[in-house]
């Protein structure tokens, strides 16, 4: 049995017209001799009736300063993928093809219990086997799984897998099935060199590895989630990305050994950033060490992505989405960290900027019969955006990093921060520069030229 798992991103099933364009992509590959397994990401994006961020909305306008339970948000947001699933089904039978939607856990996907961004544990596709014995083309619900409890209880607790995570799904499904290929449709011809709509001509990468998909998943992209290349790298299936609207061939994702050579591949952008640094100059070095860790374990503990992390002996900096600036700023302003290793105890207060919020202010009345309270301030840069050049075994090489410094510089661009890993060299630039400073990167490492 030679499976064929292929996923449709949102607008890939937003219309009637392109469901059926994508059901015909289907009908294709089972007329190819391959047994398709379809994965559906919810219908549209935000503001049409049955997306995502639209049902999320019907939660929070009830009341704007209650938050709805992890657990009754992934109930809501998981109506999206089961309207999309059994709507694509019945589409591929009055084309002819019996077809049958599955949820996620009907299809057997297991995941821990982290609502709202569950990582796969597990797959049983016993019923998915047993449809596609029986002729039937399965439509599973992107995005979702079920969390049995431990202790016996019965009946399995649904839950969903982050943002991008249909992705996911149609890998891990791919795994399960040991498919000939996992094929991701979406709206773009497949991995671009740059964000099209900077960068219109930017061409279609024909090949890049895992690890280059991935570092561009991390660093901003949205053609493909991380966590999808990482199974599939691991589980060693060939995975394209390819445009439910055109018959371009699309992208091949490789391992690093099936596409040697030294290259520039792209470059990526975030969304808006603030950055923050920490100003732990005033403190002893024992101490630097607990509150530094102190900071990164809250951080985790609230699933705030970090970029651009830069550790000096005078203190830490680390960039975080606009979006979750606000938590952030819950979190540290006013923050109040004790810390006894042993020598001289010491009680730091954290603040945002030089000039305490009320919020410290009441903190510091309140500790002052303790003794002496050491600051610290947190400097804000906001407004910003990180724009990384991804490289395989490239960026290391003599003069790379300063000709991206040169190429800003040149350009009256301001760098505020910098960081590189060994796929990537990233530079935090004003939100109002990015796309100059992405076409005249792309320009720079003549871009338009690699395929």
């Amino acid at each position: 049995m030679k499976v064929r798992v292929m996923k449709f991103g949102g607008t890939s099933v937003a219309t009637p017209e392109a469901r059926h364009q994508a059901c015909l992509r289907v009908i294709s590959a089972k007329e190819q001799g391959f047994e398709p397994v379809v994965v559906v990401s919810a219908i549209g994006r935000k503001g049409q009736p049955y997306a995502t961020d639209t049902l999320i909305g019907l939660l929070k306008d009830i009341d704007p300063t209650v938050s709805p339970e992890p657990r009754e948000l992934d109930l809501m947001v998981a109506c999206g993928e089961i309207l999309s699933a059994v709507i694509f089904a019945h589409t591929l039978k009055t084309l002819g093809h019996r077809s049958r939607s599955f949820r996620g856990g009907q299809a057997g996907i297991r995941t821990d219990g982290v609502f709202g961004n569950a990582r796969v544990i597990g797959i049983i596709p016993t019923s998915l086997v047993k449809s596609l014995d029986e002729g039937f083309i399965p439509v599973i619900c992107g995005f979702q799984g079920v969390y049995v409890a431990g202790d016996g209880a019965p009946g399995a607790e649904l839950t969903t897998l982050g943002r991008g995570g249909s992705d996911t799904t149609a890998a891990a499904i791919g795994a399960a099935l040991k498919a000939d290929a996992v094929e991701i449709y979406t709206d773009v011809d497949g991995v671009k060199t740059a964000d099209p709509d900077y960068v219109p001509a930017a061409p279609t990468l024909r090949k890049v590895s895992y690890d280059e998909v991935a570092e561009i998943a991390h660093l901003g992209a949205k053609v493909l989630h991380p966590r999808a290349a990482e199974i599939a790298m691991k589980f060693d299936i060939p995975l394209w990305v390819k445009s439910t609207f055109s018959e371009d061939e699309g992208t091949e994702i490789v391992t690093r050994e099936a596409f040697p050579g030294r290259r520039v591949t792209g470059l990526t952008h975030t969304g808006r950033l603030v950055y923050l640094r920490f100003d732990l100059a005033g403190a002893p070095a024992e101490h630097r060490t607990a509150l530094e860790a102190h900071v990164y374990e809250m951080m985790a503990r609230y699933g705030i992505n970090l970029f651009m992390m830069n550790l000096s002996p005078t203190g830490i900096g680390f960039a975080v989405p606009r979006g979750q600036f606000s938590t952030v700023e819950d979190l540290l302003d006013g923050l109040v960290i004790p810390i006894d290793t042993g020598g001289s105890p010491a009680i730091y207060l954290f603040q945002m900027g030089h000039r305490p919020s009320r919020e410290a202010e009441t903190q510091a009345k309140l500790l002052a019969p303790l003794g002496e309270i050491r600051t610290v301030a947190l400097e804000l840069t906001e407004n910003c955006t990180m724009v990384s050049l991804i490289g395989h075994e490239y960026l290391q090489e003599a003069g790379v990093f300063l000709s991206v410094l040169r190429t800003l510089h040149e350009a009256q661009i301001q760098v505020l921060q910098t960081s590189d890993s060994d796929l990537s060299l990233s530079c935090l630039v004003p939100e109002s520069e990015t796309e100059r400073a992405v076409r005249l990167l792309h320009d720079r490492f003549r871009l338009h030229e690699v395929r």
